[in-house]
């Protein structure tokens, strides 16, 4: 099925979200001659439970270059950063970013988007922005064939990875959203060296990563990673004001100037 994803365009909230939901997928399809492009909505500058160590601006140069270094091992080439701050991505006018999304899909093309799902997976309101942003963006400027696929979390997965889950606090008190199997249109159970290829990857992005994985242990961290679940999301109602955005939760448009 990866074959049939065609050009993938990515669409996250804060680097390491990329390669957490999608790693697998987009060194597999790099690997398969397909075009993979990432988008970064923030340089996730206030990731850190140490902003005395870690201040901003600071964070933000760091992350910038482990981003970098995680997609060179994926085999991605082409990035771009929004620039948005970081936690305040549910603040910014939807329709700014929408408009940025969509020149970037209208340059690129893509066969297939992946993103978050309305839940922002973890349930993070920069994630939940961003999905409401692309999914618009989708809306407004892919061509037709187009397809989006959200990232989910599947009952198994979540079934298994509970203590864990839990432990860590990777998951907003009221998530995640699970999905049955027979829900996902894409599951992937990665092989070892896919894996191994994602975890170094991850452990790039050292200052989000290396406590992780020290504290879990590489080979329980490799055996957490090791699935990636999208679900396909339905085309949005038909509406002509290009300067509306969808809005999941209310399930119809707004905009600034509809009510």
């Amino acid at each position: 099925m990866l074959t049939e994803l065609g050009t993938i365009l990515g669409v996250w909230a804060h680097p390491d979200d990329e390669a957490y939901l999608s790693g697998g997928l987009m060194a597999l399809a790099r690997d398969a001659g397909s075009r993979v492009v990432c988008v970064t909505a923030t340089f996730g500058e206030r990731g850190t439970p140490d902003p005395r160590t870690w201040p901003p601006h600071r964070l933000a140069e760091r992350r910038t270059t482990e981003l970098d270094a995680c997609l060179r091992l994926l085999g991605v080439e082409e990035h771009h950063w929004l620039g948005y701050p970081d936690g305040q991505c549910a603040d910014i006018p939807p329709s700014a970013a929408i408009d940025r999304l969509s020149t970037l899909i209208a340059d690129i093309r893509p066969d297939t988007v992946v993103s978050f799902g309305p839940d922002g997976n973890t349930g993070h309101p920069d994630h939940q922005a961003v999905a409401r942003w692309t999914a618009t963006a989708v809306d407004h400027a892919a061509p037709a064939h187009t397809r989006l696929l959200q990232a989910a979390v599947s009952d198994t997965w979540a079934d298994r990875w509970r203590t864990v889950n839990d432990r860590f606090q990777v998951f907003l008190p009221g998530y995640p959203k699970t999905r049955p199997e027979q829900a996902l249109t894409l599951h992937l159970t990665l092989d070892e060296p896919t894996v191994d290829r994602k975890l170094r990857a991850l452990a790039a992005q050292t200052t989000q990563t290396s406590t992780l994985i020290a504290e879990m242990g590489p080979a329980a961290y490799a055996a957490w990673i090791a699935e990636e679940a999208f679900t396909e999301a339905a085309p949005l109602p038909h509406h002509p004001c290009p300067r509306c955005w969808w809005n999941p939760d209310e399930a119809r448009w707004r905009c600034a100037t509809h009510s």
